[in-house]
Formats: C-alpha cells, structure tokens, sequence
C-alpha cells in the first residue's frame, strides 16, 4: 500500500506545475551556468513515466559487482539512514554506482523504497540499476535509472554526502532536484523561488507564438516579432 506523503513546500508545488523542460529553458534566461550543464543525460531514464519528483539530494557512491571490504551491505546502514532523516525535506536519494560497470546488481527496489518513504525521501536517482518495479510502481515512489536489474548482487554503500556525477550532472549534498519523463535537472539554489513567475511568463510567450503559427494571417513579419528576445 502506498503511504499518504506529505504535501510538498508551496514553492517546490509551483515548479512541478511546469514540466523540465520548461524549467530548464526558465533557468537559461538567468545566465548562470552553461546550457549544456545542469540536466542528466539520456542514459538516465525516468521508470515511471507518470511519477515525478522533486526535493533536495542525498548522495551517495554504491556498488554491487563485489563484496563490500567490511561485510556490511545492503539494508544495514543505520549511519546513512540517519544522515538521511536529517537532510531538508523532502529528500530524493541519488546514488553513484561506481562500478566498472554499473547496474550489475540494484541497490534500491521494494524494501529500500519502503524505507526511503518512512524517511519522507521522495524518490531515487541512479546511474546504475533498480529493481521490483510493479511492487515500488504501487507504493509511487519514482525511480530514475540507466537500467533494470534482477538481482542486487552486493549492492553495498560505498560512502554518502560527497559530490556526485549521474548521468553527465554534477550532484552536491542538498541540490535541488527535479524530474519527470524528460529527466532530471538540477535548480540553483539562488533563483529557485523565482522560477515559477519566470516560467509562467515563458509559457505564455511561448502559448501567444503556437496560437500565431497556427492563425489564418500568419506571416514572416508577425513571426520576427514574436521571436524578439524579452528585455530583463
């Protein structure tokens, strides 16, 4: 049964009223970083298409090709599920398989996503591997992955809260982090709250400049027009 989450902060509720797409293309208009950085790649896939998520990370490095050097692996990790219980929430779990080649085994299916809920952790980030699908599916708990796995082998903690790579995005402890059937982009923290208003106004440029392509008395003349860059 899936556990009753709670709602999310006003602010993170008002950017997932925009897709990714429209958020990446907000965040491009302030100029803060390159627009090739900030967003995964193809090789991480949204495996519930209609499952969102968004909230702060929780990183961590995994593996599962080999045994853990300590014997410790798995669900026993009473250090890091209590470094979790104290990040902001909600939390979204990012791990790094590091592997040779990753997603040999899942680190995350049913009984971690369980855990992960009980710990308002909203969803789950890898470049490796994840597994059980039907059964977190029903819980709602969104799963973003390079791939499918049948076993978790020695899926086993590596370390947690240093800065990560998934899928060609730069990670840190706390990053805000949303995705959805596109994939998943990274939200600076510095213009997080102004977003949403952006995004609006992009929408609606956006909507006036369809609404013309598909007029009657569409011309080249009304296009340039609608194609000016707005003034900030």
């Amino acid at each position: 049964m899936a556990r009753t989450l709670k709602p999310l902060p006003p602010l993170l509720a008002a950017i997932r009223d925009f897709d990714t797409c429209t958020v990446a293309n907000t965040i491009e208009q302030f100029n803060l970083r390159l627009r090739n950085e900030g967003f995964s790649d193809s090789g991480v896939r949204s495996v519930f298409p209609e499952l969102p998520l968004i909230g702060y990370a929780m990183t961590a490095r995994i593996r599962s090709a080999q045994p853990p050097m300590t014997g410790r692996l798995y669900y026993d990790h009473l250090g890091f599920w209590n470094a979790l219980a104290r990040q902001p929430a909600p939390r979204v779990l990012v791990a790094q398989d590091i592997d040779r080649t990753p997603g040999i085994g899942a680190f995350v299916g049913e009984v971690h996503a369980v855990i992960c809920q009980a710990l308002d952790c909203v969803g789950y980030i890898t470049n490796g591997a994840v597994r059980d699908l039907p059964a977190v599916e029903a819980l709602g708990f969104p799963m973003f992955a390079g791939g499918v796995a049948v076993s978790h082998a020695y899926a086993h903690l590596v370390d947690f809260g240093q800065p990560i790579e998934i899928g060609g995005l730069h990670v840190e402890q706390g990053d805000l982090l949303y995705g959805d059937r596109h994939g998943v982009l990274s939200i600076p923290a510095e213009i997080a709250d102004q977003v949403p208003a952006a995004a609006r106004a992009l929408r609606e440029r956006e909507s006036k400049l369809i609404s013309a392509c598909r007029s009657d008395d569409f011309n080249l003349d009304r296009l340039a027009a609608l194609l000016e860059p707005p003034s900030r």
